[in-house]
């Protein structure tokens, strides 16, 4: 079990940068894959991006492919999500997320969530 808390949203303009941030409370963080999945208003929930326990292995949505960068430090039990060139499309609640199993890219595959961190990227 674990608590997930995503820090680091705000409101930019459009090319801006934001650095999220997961902190989780376990001593077993190594031991989950990690995403991140984001929100946007009037929208289902969608995979954004995710990062195996290892840190070897990561996953990107098209939409944020070559713009967004998922990492993780497993000895502060962090992990983050670093966004780069941001569009107005890019705006949501990012959440973050840790499963135990299954295909990271699935949304069915996590067990924990964060509460959210809005971003809001203005035109």
């Amino acid at each position: 079990q674990v608590q997930l808390v995503e820090s680091g949203g705000g409101l930019v303009q459009t090319g801006a940068s934001l650095r999220l941030s997961c902190a989780t409370s376990g001593r077993t963080f190594s031991r989950y894959g990690m995403g991140w999945f984001r929100q946007a208003s009037g929208k289902e929930r969608e995979f954004v991006a995710t990062i195996r326990w290892s840190g070897g292995t990561t996953y990107y949505a098209n939409s944020v492919k070559d713009r967004f960068t998922i990492s993780r430090d497993n000895a502060k039990n962090t992990v983050y999500l670093q966004m780069d060139s941001l569009k107005p499309e890019d705006t949501a609640v990012y959440y973050c997320a840790a499963s135990m199993a299954g295909d990271l890219r699935s949304i069915s595959s996590y067990q924990y969530w964060g509460q959210g961190t809005q971003v809001t990227v203005s035109s």
